[in-house]
Formats: C-alpha cells, structure tokens, sequence
C-alpha cells in the first residue's frame, strides 16, 4: 500500500491515506457544486485502501452538511481547510480525502469532474459505497 499524508493549515486535522495502488492509477474527482467549487475541492478515494482522519481538538473540527445532507464535509473551525467526506450508515463508515489536503509529492492523474447534485440520495450513497473508503477512522483524544 502507498501511504499518503496530510491534513489541514494549521494542523488540528491530520489525514493518513492507504492507497492499494500507485497515486498515477488514481482519478481526483472535483466536485463542481457551490461547495465544493468554493473550497477548490478534489477528491480521492480507495474502496480496498484506508482513510484515518486525526484530530487535536476535536472541538475544531467542524461538520457541514449541504445538498441531499447524507454526507458530512469535514472542515477545520481554525484555519477553514477542508480535508475531506464521510458518509455514516449504522456502523459503517466511509470518505474521501480532499486531494488538495495532501501533503506534496503524490502525483495523481488529471481531475475529471463530478457532478454528484445530478443525482437522488440513494444514488449518490450507492456511489459512496462503491467507490469511498470502507475502511474509516477519526481518532480524536
């Protein structure tokens, strides 16, 4: 696995990302809701690979819903950097990393577009479990 690390500006967000392929065999999506356009989001996943979102203090860390409400974006209440998704059913959870929240040095392939606003709830969930993280942890002390 290629293992990735970021987070956000003023590092109350970490983001470790387990990649089970190279970062090139990857294609960002950029989202092009209001958003999402705003933040200059662009989003990567792995359904096999690992998600692990670290937080100093957790009362920094802010959830935003928006659109269809089944997803919570992830932004740090300090510096305003959003590092990424997670979608919660039951006991599971799964995300996205904001490539943009990537520490440098991955290269993935160009961004191709998203237009997830297009489609109903339960289409963009079913999209969320085929092709998010499925294995997805926030630690907070």
């Amino acid at each position: 696995m290629e293992t990735l690390a970021g987070g956000c500006h003023c590092g109350n967000l970490g983001l470790a990302v387990a990649l089970t392929a190279s970062a090139g065999d990857y294609v960002p999506r950029v989202c092009d809701c209001d958003f999402c356009c705003k933040h200059g989001a662009s989003y990567v996943s792995d359904p096999d690979g690992r998600l692990e979102i670290k937080v100093r203090d957790p009362q920094l860390l802010g959830r935003y819903r928006q659109g269809s409400g089944a997803a919570e974006m992830l932004v740090c209440r300090d510096c305003g950097v959003l590092v990424g998704a997670v979608y919660r059913e039951g006991d599971t959870l799964l995300g996205v990393a904001n490539v943009r929240a990537l520490d440098a040095g991955p290269t993935f392939a160009a961004a191709q577009p998203a237009s997830p606003q297009r489609l109903g709830r339960e289409e963009k969930v079913d999209r969320w479990k085929a092709v998010w993280f499925a294995d997805v942890t926030i630690a907070a002390p």
